[in-house]
């Protein structure tokens, strides 16, 4: 049996490095390096896919959700509700810019916010939500549109691990993730559904002003050339990222049903297996599957030992939820507050996931999995 890889990022590679190859030799023959005309097909590529008006690229998800932020003018001591469950980005951003992020504990159904608990945690200084598409599957933006609407409140999709995915509203609409908000925003870390082979990011919206704000933010501020309007960032995609995600994005619907696929399997695998639950999935939002993350009951640590002695590697995301992180005390959050995230930050493991993934390697996972819970006790 080949090892196995938590992300077999090679393996993609050989079969379109023709592809990307050839696109490398036109922009080391143009030498446009930076904002080159890869960087705008990109753009324009993704846009078309997506079904929205603009996409901006960027250096990378965390300065993309930056971005975002600084176009909403918000004023520090705003407010921001995001969940506690999700990569640090999400609330770096945020406290980076002076803002404070509220917490909102997340759904045990889908590892997302709750939307249901929003409403009770806005207040008159709350300006804006941040809804995390976590693991692939999408958060409940029906919900979350209603609230912004209510209370003019303005919505910035994390759409860092979900892109690709679709949101169908109860009237029928279908809506790409990262383009149901005022502004979405993803990532293209190698990792993730559409990755390039460095950083890289964008922002997405429909709205024109937001758009030109974003477009100068990450220029420096700049109106044009040497005019300054706004206090800005330096944060761009590079032309052969953009080649790379070029030669990808025809493919990122084949990546994720591949994933889909894979996710079916593990569950087909493992769903009668007692002390863990697999992840579940909505008729509402199509799960794409960026990880795919079980919940140990009872002794995870013990399990991923074992599972590593087995040759399967794994991972957890993510072992601490961020309002009990050191760099975030001073907002003052207790242990107790948010004890769904609490709960699964201690139960959290994610088995590998790619596009690659054998059936053999999933079978022998699966293996893998029950024999260590029965060498720990707990099946």
């Amino acid at each position: 049996m080949r090892q196995i890889q938590m992300v077999d990022l090679k393996s993609q590679y050989l079969k379109i490095k023709d592809e990307i190859h050839l696109l490398f030799d036109e922009i080391l023959a143009s030498s446009s390096f930076i904002n080159g005309p890869h960087v705008n097909q990109f753009a324009n590529s993704l846009s078309e896919y997506l079904k929205v008006k603009h996409v901006i690229p960027c250096g990378n998800g965390t300065d993309a959700l930056q971005l975002a932020l600084m176009a909403s003018d918000l004023k520090p001591g705003n407010e921001v509700i995001t969940t506690p469950f999700t990569f640090v980005s999400t609330v770096e951003v945020i406290a980076l810019l002076g803002l404070k992020p509220v917490f909102v504990d997340i759904c045990p159904d889908s590892f997302n916010i709750d939307a249901n608990k929003i409403e009770e945690k806005i207040s008159l200084k709350t300006k804006a939500i941040i809804p995390v598409h976590l693991f692939g599957r999408p958060a409940e933006m029906e919900a979350v549109m209603e609230l912004a609407e209510k209370y003019e409140l303005i919505v910035i999709e994390d759409a860092a691990q979900s892109l690709g995915a679709d949101y169908t509203f109860s009237n029928g609409e279908q809506l790409k993730t990262g383009t149901i908000g005022h502004m979405g925003t993803t990532s293209f870390f190698p990792s993730k559904n559409l990755g390039c082979y460095g950083d890289g990011g964008a922002v997405m919206t429909n709205d024109e002003d937001l758009a030109e704000k974003v477009k100068s933010i990450a220029n420096h501020g700049a109106e044009r050339k040497y005019i300054y309007n706004r206090v800005g960032i330096n944060s761009r995609l590079d032309s052969l990222q953009a080649a790379v995600l070029l030669a990808k994005l025809p493919h990122l619907d084949e990546y994720n049903q591949s994933r889909q696929r894979a996710a079916k399997i593990y569950e087909d695998l493992l769903k009668e297996v007692s002390g863990i639950k697999c992840p579940s999935t909505s008729k509402k939002g199509v799960h794409i599957f960026h990880q795919y993350t079980l919940l140990i009951e009872n002794k995870r640590d013990a399990v991923k030992e074992s599972l590593s002695k087995k040759g399967v590697p794994t991972a957890i995301y993510y072992p601490l939820p961020l309002h009990l992180q050191n760099a975030y005390a001073h907002y003052g959050y207790q242990k107790g507050e948010f004890p769904v995230a609490e709960a699964f930050s201690d139960k959290v493991l994610s088995l590998p996931m790619h596009t690659e993934l054998s059936v053999e390697d999933q079978k022998y996972i699966a293996e893998s999995l029950i024999s260590s819970l029965q060498e720990v006790g707990e099946w």
